[in-house]
């Protein structure tokens, strides 16, 4: 059986990942249009590299198809 390693971006990398503050990510969050946090501990939380990735995907297909949405 092959395991699968996932890089974590952990919440202070998330601004320079993705080109927003902390604030509008959590909205975002909140509405189910970013994906959600894995908790590391007690205190900490991550992303899962490749769901960012996917969601960074998925807003430059919505900008090509002309379906873009404010955010």
């Amino acid at each position: 059986m092959t395991e699968t390693l996932h890089r974590i971006v952990r919440a202070s990398e998330l601004p320079d990942f993705t080109g927003l503050k902390r604030t509008q990510i959590d909205a975002l969050i909140e509405r189910g249009q970013f994906p959600k946090p894995v908790k590391l501990s007690e205190r900490r939380k991550g992303w899962l590299e490749s769901e960012l990735i996917a969601w960074q995907a998925s807003r430059i297909a919505a900008r090509d198809n002309g379906r873009a949405k404010q955010l």
